[in-house]
C-alpha cells in the first residue's frame, strides 16, 4: 500500500505494516534522472569511437539484430564491456568514498587521498613487475590485501589517546600515500621495461582495455558488497550523530565501523585492481549527492553510486572523444576535475577562527 504524507515525501508500507519507508520525493526524482542520464550516456559511449556507429544501429544491435558483423564486434566485444566497466568502477569508487567519510566522520576522506587506492596499486604493481607468472585471477585478492593493510595503518597512526582527528587522518593518509607512491615509482624505474610499461599503463586509470571478464569481476563483487552496505545503512545513519548517540540508539558502533572499513576497502581495491587508480571520484560523488538531494543514508548511497558511475563514464567518454584518435585515461580526467573540488572543500572545512 502506498500513501503520500507529507507532500514532499513518499511513504511505502509492507502489507502487514511491519516495514515502512519514508522517502523524499526530490531524491527519488533525482535518482530517476541520474538513471536516465546513465542510459543516454551509455548509448553515446557505445556509438562513439574511431568506428562510427549511429545510435539507432546501437539500439538494433543491443536488441540482438545484426546490422553488420563489424558493428556487432565493435559494440559487443569492445565498447559494451568498456562502458559497463566504467559505470561499475565509478559506482564502486564513489561508494567507497561515501563509506569512508561516514566511518571516519571526515568529509575529505577518499580512497585515493588516504592511501587505500595506492595500497592496492602497490600490491598489483609488485605482482606485475616482480611476479608476472602469477595468475590475473589473484589480482583482486592481492589488491584487497594491499588496501586493507594501508587502511589499518592510517587508522592506527591517526588515532591518539584523545581519539581521532579529521585533519590528522587526512595528513597521515597523504603522507603514507606519498611513501607508497615512491615505492611504486622505484619498482617501475628498476623493473624490466616491458613489465614496467604494462604497470604504468594500468596506473594511469585507463578503461580502454576492459573486457567481459573484468565486468564479471566488478559485477560479482558489487552484488556481494552493495547489499551488505545497504544492510548497515540504519546504523550508519545513527553514527552520523556521534558514537555516544549511536550507542544510545542501539547501533553496534564498533562492528559497523569495522564492517564499513572492510566494505570501503573492498570497493576501492576491486575497482583499482581492474582499471587502476581513479582519483577523487569518492570525494566528489558523495558531496554532489548530498547537495542535489538530501536523503536518508540508504537512498544517499544509491544517489552516490549513480553519480560516481555517471562521472567515470563521462570522463571515459571525454577522454576517448576529445582528442581522438589519442585516448586520455579516465583517471587523468577525474584528477583534473577533482583537485579543484578538494581545494574548495579543504578551504570550507577550516575552522572560522583559523588564520
Amino acid at each position: 500500500m502506498t500513501a503520500m504524507v507529507p507532500p514532499r515525501h513518499l511513504v511505502l508500507r509492507s502489507p502487514a505494516q511491519r516495514v515502512a519507508l519514508r522517502l523524499p520525493l526530490r531524491a527519488l526524482v533525482i535518482l530517476a534522472l541520474l538513471t536516465t542520464a546513465l542510459i543516454v550516456l551509455t548509448v553515446l559511449s557505445l556509438a562513439t569511437g574511431s568506428y562510427g556507429v549511429a545510435p539507432g544501429e546501437v539500439w538494433e544491435t543491443l536488441r540482438g539484430m545484426t546490422v553488420s558483423r563489424a558493428i556487432d564486434n565493435v559494440v559487443w566485444e569492445f565498447r559494451f564491456p568498456r562502458t559497463l566497466a566504467a559505470a561499475l568502477v565509478g559506482a564502486m569508487m564513489a561508494l567507497s568514498g561515501a563509506v569512508l567519510q561516514n566511518a571516519t566522520r571526515n568529509s575529505l576522506a577518499d580512497p585515493s587521498l588516504v592511501g587505500v587506492s595506492q595500497g592496492a596499486a602497490l600490491a598489483v604493481v609488485t605482482m606485475t613487475v616482480l611476479f608476472p607468472a602469477f595468475s590475473g585471477g589473484l589480482r583482486p585478492w592481492i589488491a584487497f590485501a594491499g588496501s586493507i593493510l594501508v587502511a589499518l595503518a592510517v587508522r592506527s597512526l591517526s588515532h591518539t589517546s584523545q581519539g581521532g582527528s579529521a585533519i590528522r587522518f587526512i595528513l597521515m593518509g597523504i603522507g603514507l600515500s606519498a611513501f607508497i607512491s615512491s615505492i611504486t615509482s622505484a619498482l617501475l624505474t628498476y623493473g624490466e621495461i616491458d613489465r614496467a610499461m604494462t604497470a604504468l599503463s594500468w596506473l594511469a586509470g585507463s578503461i580502454n582495455a576492459a573486457s567481459w571478464t573484468d565486468v564479471r569481476t566488478l559485477a560479482g563483487w558489487t552484488a556481494v558488497l552493495l547489499p551488505s552496505l545497504l544492510l548497515t545503512s540504519r546504523a550508519m545513519s545513527a553514527m552520523q550523530f556521534g558514537d555516544a548517540t549511536a550507542l544510545g540508539l542501539g547501533a553496534p558502533v564498533a562492528l559497523t565501523r569495522n564492517l564499513q572499513l572492510a566494505i570501503a576497502v573492498g570497493f576501492a581495491a576491486i575497482a583499482t585492481s581492474v582499471v587502476g587508480p581513479l582519483g577523487f571520484v569518492g570525494l566528489i560523488a558523495p558531496h554532489a549527492a548530498r547537495r542535489l538531494a538530501p536523503a536518508g543514508m540508504g537512498l544517499h548511497l544509491l544517489l552516490t553510486g549513480a553519480l560516481g558511475a555517471l562521472l567515470v563514464l563521462f570522463a571515459d567518454l571525454v577522454g576517448r572523444a576529445a582528442f581522438a584518435p589519442v585516448q586520455i585515461p579516465a583517471g587523468l580526467i577525474t584528477a583534473v576535475v577533482g583537485v579543484p573540488v578538494f581545494v574548495v572543500l579543504l578551504i570550507r572545512s577550516r575552522p572560522a577562527n583559523a588564520s
